[in-house]
């Protein structure tokens, strides 16, 4: 299969590249390299011979955009995952938020619709499309949970969009959905949860897992907002791309549909239960504060994934504590090239993001 990857310099962009070329597939590659940590992972991304063509672009600059797609057009599917990625970015700069998630996304949809109109187009949503807590939480084992959702939030939950950037991800995400209803264009939207893995170069902004177990291992400071117990749904990179290509490789099945991609109840994990999993492994205390929820914050997200598994047989195969086990040994393995994108200042750790 032919691939067009917006954002293929980020995590999961240079992770899906890496992934689809073992499988033989052709990967074009679509980044603006703007993002901390970008440019190395386009470095790996070509040592690795991953790449068949790679194209500086930014996704607000629809002739660039739609040149590349022209170039492209026999491309079997469009991976999105261009973007602005943090709800803290998104309240200090809404209006660029809002041009790279919304905008960006809509020329995206143009491109496919003008040159690449039989590919299959998946856009990298997120759960924050759904808006606040829905119910009344409980305690339970040390976490909160949604006693009226023991599965997890499901698809045709209303949406109710919370931050900028939920608004800007929640306009591309109906774009994208109304972009088969209204035009035929073969579209999926994935609503994903946190994603974690290697080649994350986790920041204060967005990337949690990845940011707290970097300060952990760099002795850093961090702060908690919220009070630790807030629950997410964690879902390994490996497993995120293979259900991209199950996407891929059945349109029909997925088309004008959105879907949730995440952990699912069974691979959840709580901010305490992450420090207390990185002091087992390192052995050492991570040093951190508390302070009050930010706008944005929920204390639980979990997705139901019955649709996913329902429609392509998919599931996550690899366990929170795998995934942890995997991630730990990358980022000691790279902990200075890390720490070079991080830089030695006392980043605050998000407590609840994407």
């Amino acid at each position: 299969m032919k691939w067009i990857i917006t954002g293929i310099a980020g995590f999961i962009g240079c992770n899906t590249a890496r992934l689809l070329a073992q499988r033989g597939d052709v990967v074009i590659g679509i980044d603006d390299l703007s993002r901390p940590g970008a440019d190395l992972n386009l470095r790996w991304l070509n040592e690795q011979q991953t790449v068949a063509a790679f194209h500086r672009v930014d996704v607000r600059d629809h002739a660039a955009l739609s040149a590349v797609f022209a170039e492209h057009a026999d491309a079997d599917a469009v991976l999105h995952l261009a973007g602005q990625v943090a709800v803290t970015t998104s309240i200090r700069a809404p209006r660029a938020d809002f041009e790279i998630n919304a905008l960006g996304t809509f020329n995206v949809c143009e491109a496919v619709r003008l040159h690449t109109s039989k590919a299959l187009l998946i856009n990298a949503s997120t759960n924050k499309v759904y808006g606040a807590d829905a119910g009344p939480l409980e305690l339970r084992d040390g976490r909160w949970f949604d006693p009226a959702a023991p599965l997890g939030t499901r698809e045709d939950r209303p949406l109710d969009f919370h931050s900028p950037y939920a608004c800007s991800k929640g306009v591309a995400d109906q774009y994208v959905l109304d972009y088969h209803r209204t035009y035929g264009v073969n579209t999926v939207s994935l609503r994903q949860s946190c994603i974690f893995g290697p080649r994350q170069y986790g920041i204060e902004d967005q990337g949690w897992v990845a940011w707290m177990s970097l300060a952990a291992l760099s002795k850093i400071p961090f702060t908690i907002f919220g009070d630790g117990r807030q629950v997410r749904d964690l879902l390994f990179v490996d497993d995120l791309v293979d259900l991209y290509i199950r996407c891929a490789e059945n349109p029909s099945l997925v088309a004008g549909q959105a879907i949730n991609a995440g952990g699912g109840p069974t691979n959840v994990l709580s901010l305490l239960e992450l420090i207390a999993y990185l002091e087992t492994r390192l052995g050492v205390a991570p040093t951190f504060t508390f302070d009050e929820p930010r706008l944005g914050d929920q204390k639980v997200f979990v997705a139901d994934v019955t649709r996913a598994r329902t429609v392509l047989g998919w599931e996550p195969q690899v366990t929170v504590r795998q995934g942890l086990d995997t991630l730990l040994d990358w980022l000691g393995e790279h902990r200075h090239e890390v720490a070079e994108i991080v830089g030695s200042r006392r980043l605050d750790a998000v407590a609840t993001t994407d």
